[in-house]
């Protein structure tokens, strides 16, 4: 158990309110535990009882019970223990080198703004003591699901980073589309350029244009009004298949950023949210052997399936491409 210690308020935390504070040096104490030692007078401000909202001046001693530390500890090993048993439901694949994650629709693979988890942190709780924490080798958008790959060693990162570097690798993508892209299958080169935070297509003034090459085939159709489509994408640009989906006048359901606004009349039984899915890696192993794993489709995406009845044990041929 940690001991009762006194802090001294830094210059630059003048001004701020004592919730801050703690927050800042306790960051896993839960605003809770912090009400019931302020109201339990545990937490004293220069000698007095002081509220969550008190406003510290430089040079003040806080007084900072054991608990406050002891609340933190707790509440990280209980976070921790908890994003270890998540990963674990997500793994599709797993041995010594690497492990296959089927990554649900929402979940950033990287933190950032505004972001409070991401699989890269929640993978901090399998931290090996020789090998370190598992590192990631690709990525997938915040909104896209399916197959992501983990390595476990520094050897299996360096192997894997090759392999996708050379593209060695088969990446094969779900999505539901609105309308039938023309042809049934065929190859986009459309390359593109970065504009703020969103991919468009480049045109030849562009010096900082990227080639982005999409090979797909329509698998199944609803009709005129949506397609289950398969994609491979040759390369791996931000947002491609987006793009190029949309660049064929057929944007993906549930994009609101390059499919503009969704159409009015859609039927409430189909899911929510963007409409693509890793469905398929097939990798080099970095040991030997081929690594091939397939994702299932989450919750929101198996709704749309069962609604235009989808096949959702096909397979893409992707042979001639």
């Amino acid at each position: 158990m940690s001991k009762l210690e006194t802090r001294k308020v830094e210059d630059d935390e003048a001004g701020i309110r004592l919730d801050r504070w703690f927050k800042r040096h306790f960051p896993a104490l839960t605003h809770g535990q912090l009400q019931k030692m302020l109201r339990t007078g545990q937490v004293r401000v220069s000698g007095k009882r002081a509220e969550a909202n008190t406003r510290l001046e430089a040079g003040q001693d806080i007084r900072v019970p054991p608990g406050a530390a002891d609340g933190a500890q707790k509440a990280v090993a209980q976070k921790s223990t908890r994003d270890a048993n998540d990963i674990k439901k997500m793994v599709l694949f797993e041995d010594d080198d690497i492990m296959v994650l089927n990554k649900p629709a929402g979940l950033a693979v990287q933190g950032g703004t505004g972001l409070r988890d991401s699989i890269d942190h929640m993978l901090a709780s399998l931290t090996h003591e020789k090998h370190g924490k598992p590192k990631l080798v690709h990525r997938l958008d915040r909104d896209t699901s399916g197959v992501l790959l983990i390595a476990k060693n520094v050897f299996s990162a360096t192997r894997l980073s090759e392999s996708f570097r050379h593209r060695e690798t088969q990446k094969i993508y779900w999505g539901v589309t609105l309308g039938v892209p023309k042809p049934e299958k065929g190859r986009i080169d459309v390359p593109l350029v970065k504009r703020g935070e969103t991919m468009v297509e480049a045109t030849k003034k562009d010096e900082d244009q990227k080639n982005a090459i999409t090979v797909y085939q329509n698998m199944e159709r609803a009709l005129f009004q949506a397609a289950f489509v398969a994609m491979w994408p040759i390369t791996g640009r931000t947002h491609q298949l987006r793009v190029h989906m949309a660049h064929l006048g057929t944007p993906l359901l549930g994009d609101k950023v390059y499919g503009k606004e969704t159409p009015d009349g859609l039927p409430e039984e189909l899911g929510k949210g963007l409409h693509l899915h890793a469905r398929r890696l097939i990798i080099p192993h970095p040991r030997k052997g081929v690594v091939d794993v397939k994702a299932p489709l989450g919750a929101e995406m198996r709704k749309t399936w069962k609604y235009f009845s989808f096949d959702a044990n096909a397979d893409a041929d992707f042979s001639d491409a």
